[in-house]
């Protein structure tokens, strides 16, 4: 018994540390290279795993903290609230209001959906219908299957977008590298500034996207609402390098008489 509890408490320990771990990294937690003991020991702090990398990374249900979709992201792993990749489809699009196209759940999802997607048509768990030249995932209930094709046709005719508007790759990668090219103060501001843009409770998407910390873009807002922006890097009127005196423009030659 003292073995088994010494081995959760390195288990619980590793995910406090590190938020998230793979299969080598709970190996060597361990001390095992026996994947079923492995498996054993996560069903016994109900580890979740990542809906991504085909489930590669694992956490505790106590860490992720969910946005409003039921996604949280760490580095470059994801998880959903609903699990693995096909229960998140099948959640989503029995919940949407106008369905989903493929496109449309790769760019939320940031991963390939095609296969889980296939099987559960296949398993009739979803269903679709032929839309701007283009398959919209649906739900198998008749009823909601028709309110959904209705709303997503109403919104098309308005020129609407289904879902709220999400950022395009390019603009990520383009948000991304700036971000990069600036230093402390400026990224904890800039941060803040997108947050704010946003609107409130997006400190959490901003510092998924930038990779930093929440209390890093509530620091920039605070600093940035209440103008107490640090200012020192920027020089003084009169500052810098003094100018160097100008010599005598009269050349011992010139004092010949």
């Amino acid at each position: 018994m003292t073995i088994h509890r010494f081995d959760m408490c390195e288990l619980k320990q590793l995910f406090k540390n590190n938020k998230v771990a793979t299969l080598f990294d709970l190996k060597k937690t361990l001390k095992t290279d026996a994947r079923i003991t492995v498996f054993r020991k996560l069903r016994k702090v109900s580890a979740i795993t990542s809906y991504s990398h085909g489930g590669a990374y694992y956490t505790l249900p106590s860490i992720p903290r969910f946005d409003r979709h039921g996604l949280w992201c760490f580095e470059s792993a994801r998880f959903s609230q609903y699990g693995t990749l096909k229960n998140t489809l099948r959640e989503w699009i029995a919940r949407s209001k106008a369905g989903y196209f493929e496109k449309e759940l790769e760019q939320r999802l940031q991963v390939v959906v095609r296969v889980p997607l296939a099987n559960l048509l296949k398993e009739k768990m979803i269903d679709r219908e032929k839309l701007s030249a283009h398959f919209l995932y649906l739900s198998p209930d008749p009823t909601v299957r028709r309110q959904q094709i209705a709303t997503r046709q109403k919104e098309e005719a308005f020129g609407k977008p289904a879902e709220p508007a999400v950022l395009h790759h390019e603009l990520k990668a383009a948000l991304v590298l700036f971000f990069s090219l600036l230093d402390e103060r400026q990224k904890r501001v800039y941060a803040a500034l997108e947050s704010l843009k946003r609107g409130r409770g997006s400190d959490r998407i901003v510092a998924e996207l930038l990779g930093i910390n929440r209390e890093t873009v509530a620091r920039g807002r605070q600093e940035l609402l209440s103008g107490q922006v640090e200012k020192n890097r920027i020089r003084k009127a009169g500052g810098g390098r003094k100018p160097l005196e100008k010599k005598d423009q009269t050349s011992p030659k010139s004092s010949r008489t």
